[in-house]
């Protein structure tokens, strides 16, 4: 396979400093990260615009290295105790009716931070607004899974990333069966009470086959809602970009998915798998009105 440089027209998009320099001061004063920050999100300074943005638990340091992540990895410090708190005062200073909460993946942690996660959620009910969590694996974890299934959030989400085959060179340290299987896991334990979805990069060196492979694995495991993106480096030290998908071939990935019966999807270029999050629900709504 061959890495490509040059940018296609359909990638366009900039970010604003200036459009992000409110959130960053809040941020900054709670002592709060984002994986918008971390991760080097495109959508940043459209996101902070709106007064939205995804918070990302359990520190900044992540104890697995996927070669397409920015977020910094290596050996964590110890839990804040007063990290749920602080993100509950941030989502009431927004006014966020949807919030989404992500995390480092912690394998150094007995439970990996899913107790962390349900003082979160725990908190963020006492205001009125929906709640969707990204999880790492917990190495699937049955008692984790259980706890954050007993927290009651109203979408639990956990990517998939990429297809199979890459997982190796992409995902070192991750196992596609055993994400599959957390899925299908918190499926088991919540039924319809509470929504799962899932999301890929696309650009990797993957076949269209691969994809719908994984779209039909997803469906398998009952998964709910699927977000499909442009993979975009980080940086040249990152895993490369093999492929810019072009926006009719997201089309026909999402024609492809609804087809396998996901309740929403949404595939585009600037997908990421927190943006514009609350319109899975919103799309939820509407089809049972």
């Amino acid at each position: 396979m061959v890495t490509v440089t040059k940018k296609p027209k359909w990638l366009d998009k900039k970010i604003s400093l200036k459009d992000c320099s409110k959130m960053q001061g809040m941020l900054k004063g709670l002592g709060l990260n984002t994986v918008c920050q971390e991760a080097s999100c495109p959508n940043i300074s459209e996101c902070f615009s709106r007064g939205e943005a995804t918070f990302m638990i359990l520190g900044r340091v992540c104890t697995r290295n996927c070669t397409f992540c920015n977020v910094g990895d290596g050996k964590p410090v110890a839990l804040d105790p007063q990290e749920p708190a602080r993100v509950a005062e941030a989502v009431k200073q927004l006014g966020l009716s949807h919030v989404v909460i992500t995390s480092v993946t912690r394998d150094d942690l007995p439970d990996g931070g899913a107790g962390v996660f349900k003082d979160v959620i725990s908190r963020l009910r006492k205001e009125p607004l929906t709640i969707e969590v990204l999880i790492p694996d917990f190495k699937a974890s049955p008692g984790a899974l259980e706890e954050i299934v007993e927290a009651a959030p109203d979408i639990i989400g956990h990517n998939i990333e990429t297809v199979p085959r890459l997982y190796k060179d992409v995902r070192p340290q991750a196992d596609y069966s055993i994400s599959i299987e957390v899925l299908g896991r918190i499926k088991e334990l919540a039924g319809s009470r509470i929504f799962t979805k899932s999301g890929l990069m696309l650009g990797l060196g993957e076949t269209r086959d691969e994809v719908l492979e994984v779209l039909s694995d997803l469906r398998g495991v009952g998964c709910d809602f699927l977000s499909l993106g442009q993979y975009l480096a980080p940086s040249r030290s990152h895993y490369p970009v093999y492929e810019y998908i072009n926006p009719e071939r997201f089309s026909f990935y999402k024609s492809q998915a609804d087809k396998r019966g996901f309740l929403h999807v949404a595939s585009a270029p600037y997908v990421r798998s927190s943006y514009l999050a609350a319109e899975y629900l919103n799309k939820k709504i509407r089809m049972v009105q």
